[in-house]
């Protein structure tokens, strides 16, 4: 692939992600952070693995602005137990990464994403209709 075909295939992909994002209802939008940071944290490790150093940390980065994303929008107040429950998930997720980013622990990238699928699972399962609100 020529580097202007990868240029309009990204540029693509951009905008059809933008156009998914700008009609996504709350429930959804929680669904693509999740998956987001999930994306991220594969390419983290598979750059671990190869020794990019630069590109790990990078990906990590994302990650945790996506996983900080996540924690700001909890509404402890209406969330009660859950909410805070999510706040304490959100900031361990958060520490694993930078121990992840400091020591280049593939252990701790695979727990996080173990984590984090296992929550999108659960989420996954929530019916939007049932009036769950991010």
């Amino acid at each position: 692939m020529s580097t202007t075909q990868l240029y309009g295939v990204r540029a693509y992909q951009s905008a059809a992600a933008h156009a998914g994002v700008a009609a996504a209802d709350p429930h959804r939008l929680v669904q693509l952070m999740l998956e987001g940071a999930i994306d991220r944290l594969a390419t983290a490790r598979g750059h671990l693995d190869r020794g990019q150093v630069a590109r790990k940390g990078e990906a990590l980065s994302r990650a945790m602005a996506i996983v900080d994303a996540l924690n700001a929008i909890l509404d402890v107040g209406r969330g009660g137990d859950m909410a805070a429950n999510l706040r304490a998930l959100y900031d361990y997720a958060t520490r694993r990464l930078v121990e992840a980013n400091v020591h280049n622990d593939g252990k701790a990238i695979d727990e996080v994403i173990g984590l984090l699928r296992e929550l999108k699972s659960g989420w996954d399962a929530i019916a939007p209709a049932a009036g769950v609100r991010s």
